[in-house]
Order: C-alpha cells, then sequence, then structure tokens
C-alpha cells in the first residue's frame, strides 16, 4: 500500500474548508504539532532527500524517518514512524547518537475526511497556509490529487517539504 502526498500553498484556509463543508467533508480534529528535524554529520539527509523528525502532539511524541521523493509530481515517499512515550528523552537519544537539530517546524493543522482523502488545513509558523492531501493505495495516480487540490481552488502545488522551505529563508 502506497501513501501519495500533495499539498499547496493557499492565500485563505477558509475558502478551502467552505469548499470542503460544500462537498460534505468530515471535519474530524484541531490540534497543534511542533516537529524537530534532525541531521547527522555523517549523512546529509539535504543531499540524500530525507528527513528525520520528531514531532509532538499534545501528550504525544513520534518519531518519523522519511525516504527520499519516488516521484517529480508529489511528495511520495517511503516512511516509517514511532510513537515514543517521552519527546526530551527521544530528543536526548538521537542527540548522544549525534544527530543535531536542523530547523523546528510549529503548525495549526486541521483534520478533515472526504472518501479515500484526508485533507489537512495548515497555518505553519514563518511559512503561511497550506492545504495538503493524502491518500492510502495500490494505485499510483499522482495527478488525482493535484487534480482534487485544483478543485479546491489550491493553484499553487508545492512538492517541497515544510523543511526544505524553512531551510531557504
Amino acid at each position: 500500500m502506497l501513501e501519495i502526498e500533495a499539498k499547496a500553498r493557499v492565500r485563505d484556509l477558509s475558502e478551502i474548508e467552505k469548499k470542503l463543508v460544500e462537498l460534505k467533508a468530515e471535519f474530524i480534529k484541531e490540534e497543534e504539532q511542533e516537529d524537530l528535524y534532525f541531521n547527522h554529520a555523517c549523512r546529509d539527509f539535504s543531499k540524500t532527500d530525507e528527513a528525520l523528525r520528531l514531532r509532538k502532539v499534545g501528550e504525544k511524541t513520534f518519531l518519523t524517518y522519511k525516504g527520499a521523493k519516488i516521484e517529480k509530481l508529489t511528495k511520495t515517499r517511503e516512511e516509517y514512524e514511532v510513537e515514543v512515550d517521552d519527546f526530551n528523552n527521544a530528543k536526548k537519544i538521537l542527540e548522544k547518537l549525534g544527530f543535531k537539530e536542523v530547523v523546528k517546524v510549529k503548525k495549526k493543522r486541521r483534520y478533515f475526511r472526504l472518501k479515500e482523502y484526508l485533507i489537512s488545513l495548515d497555518e505553519v509558523q514563518k511559512l503561511g497556509s497550506f492545504v495538503e492531501i493524502e491518500k492510502k493505495t495500490n494505485e499510483y495516480d499522482p495527478k488525482e490529487l493535484i487534480e482534487f487540490l485544483k478543485a479546491l481552488g489550491a493553484e499553487n502545488i508545492e512538492r517541497r517539504s515544510y523543511l526544505e522551505l524553512l531551510l531557504l529563508k
């Protein structure tokens, strides 16, 4: 099973949300996320297009590895994630293993579900507003997600991660 993702920068999330409501999308939840991204002296993830992330969402913490993107249109990539008990201890372990914190990403995210799509409306500190769509599938068709984004009025497709965008600032 693949998880394909696509996102776009938007000016006004309320317009996207109105369209989702018109389409009868189900609101799931709103949460604040704090992501720490790491790099290692022996392996430059910016060159290998990989990412190592420690995410805090409320009382929960997740450690995620993301492989290189596998095609040119969307953000589709291999991903492994585990929940860990303690954010601070997980951060210390990574630092003791030689990983260095590269950037912090803070965002407010609102989740919606419409059919097989998981839609995220993101307000990202220092970057602005984005809509992201995910779909788990056995059929690989990234154009479907791009077309859905455009149908929502999100034309400014953004393949780069929030990490990549923040590193450009």
